[in-house]
């Protein structure tokens, strides 16, 4: 009997006070099951979701937090106060002191709430349970749903979220002749020039409902002023446009007062549209050049013995030998000019006439898109510098005589790193040549919501064009 009760005490002694038998296990069960159910109800919190837990709070198996609250007491005198008075009981539980760092670092690992006092963890704690699930679900659902929403308008192309169409009134544009009489469907702004809320028609029953007419000079001068429309809305703008240079341009004189924009290749034009233009990159990008079997090429279709190119290659050809494509010359390969001069170094981008600013594909898609290196005549050297870098091109003008270009031309066909030198700028920029004739209608939608109110008329268009 001696040695069981020294094991009872030794086991009561490490593992807690012995258990009572009989009537008063019942009642101790009974007291712990009432204040369980006043627990509850005074503070109807799920006891997982607290941390520390209530009854680590006061409890000497925590001293570093007893510690930091002040309490000294012993270990049996706490036990009883509890019992008698739970800390949480009929109020909600205070703020306690930060534990010490040791304690502090195992309650970071437990991955339970830091802030206990926190204005959201504090709301939900007040909330019932049910009213916790059903608000925990709205939340789950909500986030599922911007999720989605943020995923789908990434999907979207950038021409929605650039304009909101519902916002920004369409703006009709009319093209009164199609150019040339050529019958073509016109392109789409928004989808290829990220121009939204635009309308292009050919439909002259709209004229009087559209903002903006085009007039084509080459269709005008052949169709004559007397079918141009006889009513004409106030606030309605007509467009001047051309891209001849003005030694093909005749009849300018008669149609001073006409027009309220001019749209041309020049710079100055109230609204400018290149045959071609350089893009920036957003990044500089490594290039590898195509390998080049030929010298010289040169593309033309409308032969004059009178023009100033035809007479400056019949001295170059003396002394460089020339492959000549066209009405005068050989066949194109493939019926494409870019894919015949991509095997020739350099290509002879000669204009017809030479005006300031009338630089034409000849440059731009016969040249730079074949990666051949071109040989230009046509407005001075300073000009060309205003839309490219001055290393991208060779111009007659820096030679005082063919023969010295011919030489010139000879020599980069021998030195590898200087002929490689002219395609350095396209580290930096892309070739964009200009999409004839959508890029210039849907350029006239933004035009005129850029203008507003302002209003214009050109009182003297030869003069203008013609300087």
């Amino acid at each position: 009997m001696a040695g069981r009760g020294c094991a009872s005490g030794q086991v009561g002694r490490h593992l807690g006070p012995p258990q009572e038998g009989g009537q008063g296990a019942g009642r101790r069960r009974r007291q712990q099951q009432q204040q369980q159910q006043e627990q509850h109800d005074a503070f109807p919190v799920p006891y997982s979701s607290l941390w520390p837990p209530p009854a680590a709070w006061a409890s000497p198996a925590a001293p570093g937090l007893a510690d930091h609250r002040g309490l000294r007491r012993g270990a049996e005198e706490e036990a009883g106060e509890q019992q008698q008075q739970p800390p949480w009981r009929g109020r909600r539980p205070t703020a306690m002191e930060p534990p010490e760092r040791g304690f502090w670092r195992r309650r970071r690992r437990s991955g339970r709430p830091r802030l206990l006092r926190a204005p959201w963890f504090l709301f939900w704690r007040s909330l019932p349970r049910r009213q916790c699930g059903l608000l925990a679900a709205g939340l789950t659902c909500c986030t599922i749903l911007a999720l989605y929403a943020a995923s789908s308008l990434q999907d979207l192309p950038l021409l929605w979220r650039h304009e909101d169409e519902d916002e920004v009134a369409t703006t009709t544009v009319l093209l009164w002749w199609e150019p040339f009489g050529r019958s073509r469907s016109l392109g789409d702004c928004r989808r290829r020039f990220n121009i939204s809320a635009c309308l292009l028609t050919t439909d002259r029953s709209r004229h009087l409902e559209a903002q903006a007419i085009l007039f084509h000079h080459r269709d005008l001068i052949q169709r004559g002023t007397g079918q141009l429309p006889r009513l004409r809305a106030p606030s309605q703008r007509w467009v001047w446009m051309n891209f001849e240079s003005p030694s093909h341009s005749p009849d300018l004189q008669g149609l001073a007062g006409i027009f309220n924009w001019t749209m041309s290749y020049r710079v100055d034009s109230d609204i400018f549209v290149p045959y071609g233009y350089l893009q920036p990159r957003q990044a500089a990008a490594p290039f590898t050049l195509p390998a080049k079997t030929k010298l010289v090429a040169w593309v033309i279709s409308n032969w004059n013995e009178e023009h100033v190119r035809v007479r400056y290659y019949r001295q170059l050809k003396n002394y460089l030998p020339i492959d000549v494509y066209g009405a005068q010359g050989l066949e194109l390969k493939g019926d494409s000019v870019v894919k015949t001069v991509s095997e020739y170094k350099f290509y002879l981008a000669f204009e017809n006439s030479q005006h300031p600013d009338y630089i034409t594909e000849k440059l731009w898609r016969n040249a730079f898109k074949s990666w051949a290196v071109p040989v230009v005549l046509g407005p001075p050297r300073a000009n060309y510098e205003l839309f490219m870098p001055a290393d991208s091109f060779i111009h007659v003008e820096d030679f005082s005589s063919p023969l010295q270009l011919a030489i010139y031309l000879k020599f980069l066909d021998k030195n590898k790193s200087r002929y490689k030198r002219y395609f350095a700028w396209r580290k930096r920029y892309d070739v964009q040549v200009t999409a004839f004739w959508d890029e210039h209608c849907c350029r006239v939608c933004k035009a005129v919501r850029t203008a507003g109110q302002q209003r214009k008329t050109v009182q003297n268009l030869a003069n203008w064009f013609e300087s």
